[in-house]
């Protein structure tokens, strides 16, 4: 039917007329249902009864009424709030999980909110304040994923929840992960195969499951290949820059120094290669350089980092839809199984890693 409905048509059916034409009062009114009916016919909520539907999809038919598509994102947004809840150290690997983030709820006409929680309150303070904010579901990325008092004080305030990095997926949440230990083992296995025995391990902070699991990846592949493992070239970190220069020192202090060094986060990594400027030792040729995640950081370096490639971006949007999924049927009490996804990571060689030299 013609949006432009002629004016004495308009005032014939009672219709308030602007620039813009009927408008969601016009359709309540022709249908016999209230304004709040009809906004929800138009968002397709699943609670509308089927003969109701039907009477206001006729009636907008009838008087040529054209959703307003920004008023839509609105409604669409107070529907379903998520909050994203963090505490990473990284601002690389936390900005890209944002921008994630942001796309799929800008897709789904969701809204977002933000939160760093630090150290400070409870697991029950943050459940009630979420509860306070009319949150629906929680994005947890790591390490606030593996808080399993958090997981517990969320699902008791019936927020739906989604863990991403998560090395131990919860059955009260849904997870979105990579496998850390088999990229940890296939980027290990890369330098074994060019040639290094002495390779230094920077681990991650003991507080995620992943750092156990990327190390336990290293030192798999290790066995595989018969070299012992030395917990002198062992270090542990807390995925800052900032510790990825003390366990650089560490490890470039030992009397026979690795020839290769595999850091945890590529905010490490780039810390090691900074270390080795700063000493005058050459990257690639007197000491490989590895890092993990593949944030922008490891091509803004020189030289620029080898990698494995974790798709935060893809993780973010994934984790985003299944807390709106879970959220949503939550609300309308439908039963629904936990799901908990695991996506491919893959290995980006840049020029921070060769053969070792003579």
């Amino acid at each position: 039917m013609d949006d432009n409905l002629p004016v004495k048509a308009a005032r014939k059916r009672g219709m308030r007329r602007s620039g813009n034409g009927p408008t969601v009062t016009d359709v309540a009114r022709e249908a016999g249902v209230s304004p709040m009916t009809v906004s929800r016919v138009v968002n397709k909520d699943a609670n509308v009864v089927a003969a109701t539907r039907a009477k206001v999809e006729a009636a907008i038919a009838r008087i040529g009424y054209v959703p307003n598509q920004a008023a839509r994102a609105l409604a669409g947004a107070r529907q379903c709030r998520i909050a994203l809840l963090h505490d990473n150290p990284s601002a690389s690997w936390l900005s890209e999980l944002l921008v994630g983030c942001l796309a799929q709820t800008s897709d789904s006409d969701a809204q977002l909110l933000v939160e760093q929680s630090g150290k400070s309150g409870s697991p029950e303070q943050w459940a009630a304040h979420l509860v306070s904010h009319r949150i629906d579901g929680v994005i947890l990325p790591a390490p606030l994923c593996d808080d399993a008092a958090l997981l517990k004080a969320l699902a008791l305030a019936g927020l739906a929840m989604v863990q991403v990095a998560s090395g131990k997926p919860s059955p009260l949440a849904d997870s979105v992960a990579i496998d850390d230990h088999t990229a940890a083992l296939r980027m290990t296995r890369k330098l074994i195969a060019l040639g290094h025995r002495r390779i230094g391990f920077i681990a991650g902070n003991p507080n995620q499951t992943a750092s156990a699991l990327r190390q336990a990846g290293y030192q798999a592949a290790l066995a595989e290949a018969g070299i012992a493992s030395d917990p002198a070239l062992i270090v542990v970190g807390d995925f800052t820059y900032r510790s990825g220069l003390s366990a650089a020192n560490t490890l470039l202090d030992r009397a026979e120094r690795p020839t290769a060094i595999f850091a945890s986060n590529d905010d490490m990594a780039a810390a090691v290669v900074a270390m080795a400027h700063r000493r005058r030792i050459d990257v690639p040729r007197d000491l490989s350089v590895c890092g993990f995640d593949d944030t922008a950081l490891s091509t803004k370096i020189w030289p620029q980092l080898t990698t494995v490639h974790q798709p935060i971006g893809d993780m973010a949007r994934e984790a985003t839809r299944l807390v709106i999924e879970a959220a949503l049927a939550l609300r309308d009490a439908k039963p629904r199984s936990v799901c908990h996804v695991g996506l491919p990571s893959d290995i980006v060689e840049r020029e921070s890693i060769a053969a070792p030299s003579a």
